[in-house]
């Protein structure tokens, strides 16, 4: 099996790709306890300060959110039951919730705060939403993409990127809901206890609730799911603002997908040296001449990057590109487990989302990719919960883990992993060399990659072209770099096809 796997797969070169506004923490709810962070550089040295002032000062001026929807509330005193209970109510447990009860399964989605906007932003790429018939939840599209390489070198990519618009996305999941049946419990669970044939929430306000199924959509945080294997994540650390400013210098039709140079860290001898070791680009969208959304983002690094070397680098390129901050709209930070193994599989609970380990591990993107399997997990469930055979208990859980992480797409999240461990090897210059040579690619493959959508055998094309397309130096890293994740990834690949 080993050798049929090293023929199939020869050495391919990293594959770590750009981040986006998606999925990301907000900074009252860190995602797990994390490794101690990263400081470069002297770690007290200040950012020089300038006529454009120091945005981090200004507060957000934006109020939470709140929808205006009269929720059909499930009353656990009654001691009805439902069949599958999903515990939050982000894009993960909304879309799931929609999906699952259209099979006329009894849903009740459980959420402290049911109503509230989702603090984060989301980016996809146009198609992928099209595809899933969501496009009228974009409220923003540009029609191209930009890369700055370094000052000398900038890719077009000709593929439409839009924002997604997160009042849209959560009126039409919630609107789909309540025409299905979906009920809810305003309460935060617990405890989960199981039953040969049935699981039980216990909620903060005493409260208990039976169903046949119990479903986690909470997220990173989640101390609900179960691992067998020691959480070895990379983690993708951000900040950004929507932001009013005084002008920007970024084209209206382009949307900035990453943003390498770093002319701007000239007169910052101790942030230049620590972001050729631990790079971090900027990722920007321009609404108009005066409304931008600009992230400082570190792609992946294990011990996660210091935040505060995150916003000293991102006060310091917005000085540099002249852009003064008038008003802070919205604040985003956050931190992004990346790769790491998945849950065991399969378990009593069942997850989607982030805990379920569907987060590329080589770009962090997960709404669009949320959105398309939240379809797949929900059809392996209505096949158990919805047959007249009601096949519960641990059948039901395999299923529905084996629905959601069948074997090729474990294999496939094996190679994106590979590329997250040797992403975490690369400098500046690697870095740039890489994303130099990545967007050369058939736009086939690189748009495939971007969006999960090549099998392992196109992957492994992908590595032989994206060599041949690599210059010297950058086959260099991948050759001196790659031989560690190479043998680690082929014997995981070769587990999971045992």
């Amino acid at each position: 099996m080993m050798d049929t796997l090293v023929r199939l797969f020869p050495p391919p070169p990293p594959l770590l790709l750009p981040t986006k506004i998606s999925q990301l923490f907000h900074a009252s709810s860190p995602p797990c306890s994390f490794p101690k962070p990263h400081y470069t550089g002297k770690r007290f040295s200040r950012v020089q300060s300038s006529k454009y002032g120091n945005f981090l000062d200004l507060k957000p001026e934006s109020t939470p959110e709140v929808l205006d929807f009269d929720l059909p509330r499930l009353d656990p005193s009654s001691r009805s039951r439902v069949d599958v209970i999903i515990i939050g109510t982000g894009p993960a447990g909304l879309r799931l919730a929609e999906q699952v009860s259209q099979y006329g399964i009894k849903v009740c989605c459980v959420d402290p705060s049911p109503l509230s906007m989702w603090p984060n932003n989301y980016g996809v790429w146009v198609d992928e939403f099209q595809s899933l018939e969501l496009e009228s939840c974009l409220d923003k599209t540009w029609p191209m993409a930009c890369v700055h390489i370094d000052d000398n070198k900038t890719k077009y990519l000709d593929r439409p990127y839009g924002r997604v618009s997160r009042k849209k996305l959560r009126k039409l999941l919630m609107e789909r809901c309540l025409s299905n049946g979906v009920k809810f419990l305003k309460a935060k669970v617990w405890k989960i206890e199981h039953k040969e044939f049935e699981s039980l929430i216990v909620c903060d306000d005493g409260n208990e609730l039976k169903a046949s199924l119990v479903v986690d959509a909470s997220g990173f945080a989640s101390s609900f799911i179960e691992y067998d294997k020691p959480r070895n994540h990379g983690y993708q650390i951000a900040h950004g603002i929507l932001a009013e400013v005084e002008g920007h210098p970024f084209d209206l039709d382009k949307m900035v997908l990453m943003d390498w140079r770093d002319s701007h860290l000239g007169n910052e001898p101790y942030l230049r040296t620590g972001n050729s070791r631990f790079p971090t680009f900027l990722y920007a969208m321009p609404f108009d001449s005066n409304l931008v959304f600009l992230e400082e983002t570190s792609l992946v690094s294990r011990p996660v990057l210091s935040y505060m070397e995150i916003k000293k680098r991102m006060v310091a390129r917005l000085r540099h590109l002249g852009i003064r901050v008038k008003r802070i709209l919205e604040v985003e930070k956050c931190v992004i487990p990346m790769g790491g193994p998945l849950p065991r599989i399969p378990q009593s609970v069942m997850a989607i989302g982030g805990t379920s380990g569907i987060a590329h591990p080589s770009t962090g993107y997960m709404v669009a990719r949320t959105m398309a399997l939240a379809p797949v997990l929900a059809e392996a469930i209505a096949e158990c919960l919805g047959s007249t055979r009601m096949i519960r208990g641990k059948s039901l859980h395999e299923r529905a883990w084996n629905g959601l992480w069948a074997t090729e797409r474990r294999c496939v999240r094996q190679y994106y992993s590979f590329g997250m461990e040797t992403l975490l090897k690369l400098d500046l210059n690697g870095s740039r060399r890489f994303f130099d040579a990545f967007f050369d690619l058939d736009p086939y493959y690189w748009q495939g990659f971007l969006s999960s959508r090549l099998s392992l055998r196109e992957l492994a094309l992908l590595s032989l072209s994206l060599f041949g397309h690599a210059s010297f130096p950058s086959r260099f890293d991948i050759v001196s770099k790659c031989p560690v994740p190479f043998v680690k990834m082929i014997s995981n690949l070769a587990l999971e096809t045992m």
